[in-house]
């Protein structure tokens, strides 16, 4: 199963990914550095996130998930710095 998922962050703002193996343990790439930069050392002690599948497919394509989580990362601006941590696509106001 190929799916895309978003992760939310206790301040709310998400990262949109894909995980082509569907792993229940994978949580994206997304970047530490810049998410340290939004939480205390005291926030960090008790940090929860979700993970909502957003949408799934056993027979699409690498192509088609890859065209897919680029569509939902626009539709859900998590490319917007304020609203989220993707850095690519660049966001566009």
């Amino acid at each position: 199963m190929k799916v895309i998922y978003k992760i939310t962050y206790p301040n709310g703002k998400i990262y949109i990914g894909k995980d082509l193996t569907d792993s229940i343990n994978y949580f994206g790439s997304a970047d530490s550095k810049i998410i340290e930069l939004d939480f205390t050392r005291e926030q960090r002690r008790d940090f929860t996130i979700t993970k909502q599948i957003l949408w799934e497919s056993e027979i699409a394509s690498d192509k088609e998930v890859n065209a897919k989580e680029v569509e939902l990362i626009k539709l859900f601006e998590s490319n917007n710095p304020v609203k989220g941590y993707n850095q690519w696509p660049k966001y566009k106001k």
